[in-house]
């Protein structure tokens, strides 16, 4: 609604005014996330048109700036589903290899906007009060199980795409052992794996559709590695 818009407007005023130095800068922006009265101090990671796709860690912990958006490209001609344009092309080269094989991998949900999160994720403390008779802070804590903090997805950066389903069963489908065998020659890895290290390190549940665009080289890396991204980037 109109409140939260204004209140938005006001911190990102004092974002820019306060702070004359890097550190009380970043100091600032964190103490002013949205949602710090639930414990979420997250850092906010510096994205720009020049970042490496593979460096970019986005979670519970590391969110994109408020309003970041991403140029966008559509991830399959005529599809509707949108990915940062330089993450589509390999999209569609993963489409279209697929199709050669008797394998459809549509495309269900892309891009998603910093704001739209908002929406999803206030929704989801909504139904943690109704449903549970939690406080607002204890729900808050519990929506972001569920649904990533808001600048925490990576589909606020047009970095992942949800493929064919949003069901743990379709681990069991042609579609998903072809995605398995072959998304990383296109870039794309698993971003949460089901065993329970890997949970533990993610914070996620099990996502068998969810693939996150890192480039062919770190999905090689990290496919044959079977680490988290989270793993990966900080060994590296």
């Amino acid at each position: 609604g109109e409140m939260s818009k204004k209140n938005e407007g006001t911190s990102a005023e004092k974002q820019t005014t306060v702070g004359e130095t890097k550190t009380e800068k970043k100091l600032n922006t964190v103490s002013s996330y949205k949602y710090s009265y639930a414990g979420f101090n997250p850092q906010i990671i510096n994205i720009d048109a020049n970042s490496s796709l593979s460096s970019i860690l986005l979670n519970g912990t590391h969110v994109l700036p408020e309003g970041y958006e991403p140029t966008l490209a559509e991830a399959v001609k005529g599809s509707g589903k949108y990915l940062d344009y330089r993450v589509a092309p390999y999209y569609q080269a993963m489409y279209d290899k697929a199709l050669e094989d008797g394998i459809e991998l549509t495309p269900v949900s892309g891009y998603r906007s910093y704001d739209l999160q908002v929406e999803l994720f206030e929704d989801q403390i909504q139904l943690e009060i109704d449903n549970n008779g939690l406080d607002k802070t204890k729900a808050t804590v519990a929506a972001a199980t569920e649904v990533m903090i808001p600048g925490g997805s990576e589909h606020n950066a047009g970095l992942a795409m949800d493929i064919c389903s949003l069901s743990e069963s379709f681990e069991d489908t042609d579609e998903a052992a072809w995605l398995r065998e072959n998304a990383a020659d296109f870039g794309f890895i698993l971003r949460y794996p089901k065993d329970a290290k890997s949970r533990a390190i993610t914070k996620v549940i099990y996502e068998p559709w969810h693939y996150r665009f890192v480039g062919v080289e770190a999905a090689k890396d990290i496919t044959a590695k079977g680490v988290t991204l989270e793993e990966y980037l900080n060994a590296n």
